[in-house]
């Protein structure tokens, strides 16, 4: 079993930055994959970012690239998702996920945090 807090979201302007950082309990952590989610208002849940069980390989949607970095450290059961130059269309509500492959698809995920809020003004 893994439990996946999320932390870091809130209000920030336009071009502003913000790190999101997810905590993870479980011994399965460092061989899981793990990813970013975003689900705005009236919209889909939505692939934003993935890193892999080293931390070597990372992938990010189309949308984020340049702009946000993903980064895990195993030891200490953290995944991060650094976002700068924020824009207001990435306001949404922010998911950690673990999967145990890389596919990056919602439907690969096995454990889910509950989410944090970003909200970013113009």
């Amino acid at each position: 079993q893994v439990q996946l807090v999320e932390s870091g979201g809130g209000l920030v302007q336009a071009g502003g930055s913000l790190r999101l950082s997810c905590s993870a309990s479980g011994r399965t952590f460092s061989g899981a994959y793990m990813n970013w989610f975003r689900q705005a208002p009236g919209k889909e849940r939505e692939f934003v970012a993935k890193v892999s069980s080293s931390g070597r390989i990372t992938d990010y949607a189309d949308s984020v690239k340049g702009r946000f970095t993903v980064s895990r450290d195993n030891a200490r059961n953290t995944v991060d998702l650094q976002m700068n130059s924020l824009k207001p269309e990435d306001t949404a509500i922010y998911y950690c996920a673990a999967a145990l492959t890389g596919s990056g698809s919602a439907k690969a995920m096995i454990y889910w945090g509950k989410g944090t809020l970003v909200t970013v003004s113009s």
